[in-house]
């Protein structure tokens, strides 16, 4: 039998997340969209989760767990509810430690995840995106040229999230005809690191860009080294963990519109009684679901090592269309009111505009 229930340590994820997202996260995300920065204490509340480390493998000091992606998918949902752009910031570390994990040498593993099972919050980002129209990750501008023992790496990244104090970058380049990604450190020769980029949304979540001019790094920076690694397997993975942030913000978006349909009163009834209303926020119930189910059959591809392209484009492409599409309701559900900064929604949809672009565009 097909079943799309939770298994009961998926239940205790979810709750314990929901309860940390409702208690610290949603109380600070408009601080941290005005101020468009994230505390140290915040980011070290999140790093004791252990959403990093307790799924790295116990010889090099994490938890030893196995992954699993249908429950992180279901673990950044409840946090992206509480906000989308800290729930990001969870989960940056996470994937360069992951890919390491996963398609890492030996020497790579022992060098670099040790830094991820520390008590204390370790920085390390992706960088996929480039500046400019049309930017395809698995069709990099960015090149690396091979150089004896050596890779030379040239090109510009953007929205390098948490760039800003990031100690290591996985740059994807492309190597001829094909695409490896590359452990860069930040302090090597010819790397720059630009200002923090002014977005629309997700203010809270600093992203910067990359200059890399003739950057030079050893031919055991290449992820997996001589054997490379699956590049769209690990975009695979960013796009799933996208979609399931849009999830929880449209989520948010439409338990906050409910009971404020029903609260607000025009014409002597609430306004949830209005035929336009009730049918909007009906459909928004819908898309949420629908969002639910793709993000999940997705997440359970990449966790059975079947080949997740096609799902989760298929998640991603559906969330960034109709997460943006719930969001710009959620606006007009509260009127007026949906401009105002005394309720959520306003920055609830900058988020959704802003995630729904952060790779770019994508062809299904």
């Amino acid at each position: 039998m097909i079943s799309f229930g939770m298994t009961e340590e998926q239940e205790l994820v979810r709750d314990a997340m929901r309860d940390f997202a409702a208690e610290v996260l949603r109380p600070v995300a408009r601080e941290c969209d005005e101020t468009e920065s994230i505390s140290e204490d915040l980011l070290q509340s999140i790093w004791e989760l252990g959403l990093t480390s307790t799924q790295l493998p116990a010889e090099f000091g994490g938890g030893g767990e196995p992954r699993s992606s249908v429950t992180n998918a279901i673990l950044l949902e409840e946090l992206a509810h509480g906000d989308a752009a800290l729930a990001a910031a969870a989960v940056s570390p996470s994937l360069f430690a992951n890919a390491i994990a996963d398609f890492g040498s030996q020497a790579q593993k022992e060098r670099y995840l040790p830094h991820f099972c520390g008590e204390k919050f370790y920085p390390a980002s992706l960088a996929v995106v480039e500046p400019g129209p049309m930017t395809e990750p698995l069709k990099p501008r960015t090149v690396a040229e091979r150089k004896g023992e050596e890779w030379v790496l040239s090109g510009s990244k953007s929205s390098v999230v948490l760039g800003d104090q990031a100690h290591h970058f996985l740059v994807l380049a492309r190597n001829d005809d094909q695409v490896d990604a590359f452990i860069v450190d930040r302090d090597a020769e010819g790397v720059t690191v630009s200002e923090q980029e002014l977005t629309m949304g997700m203010k809270g979540l600093p992203m910067v860009g990359l200059e890399l001019e003739r950057v030079h790094v050893s031919a055991g920076d290449r992820l997996g080294e001589e054997a490379g690694c699956d590049v769209a397997q690990i975009l695979n993975g960013t796009r799933i963990g996208q979609a399931a942030v849009m999830l929880g913000l449209s989520r948010a978006v439409l338990e906050f519109c409910v009971p404020y349909s029903k609260d607000r009163v025009a014409f002597d009834e609430p306004i949830s009684k209005k035929q336009s209303i009730a049918f909007r926020l009906a459909e928004m119930h819908i898309h949420v679901e629908a969002l639910r189910n793709l993000v999940w059959q997705a997440a359970s591809f990449l966790e059975h090592g079947e080949d997740a392209t096609r799902v989760s484009r298929f998640a991603r492409t559906y969330a960034n269309e109709h997460g943006l599409w719930i969001a710009d309701n959620g606006i007009q559900v509260l009127g007026g009111h949906g401009f105002i900064r005394e309720h959520p929604v306003e920055m609830w949809f900058r988020h959704a505009r802003t995630l729904s672009v952060l790779e770019g565009t994508v062809a299904v």
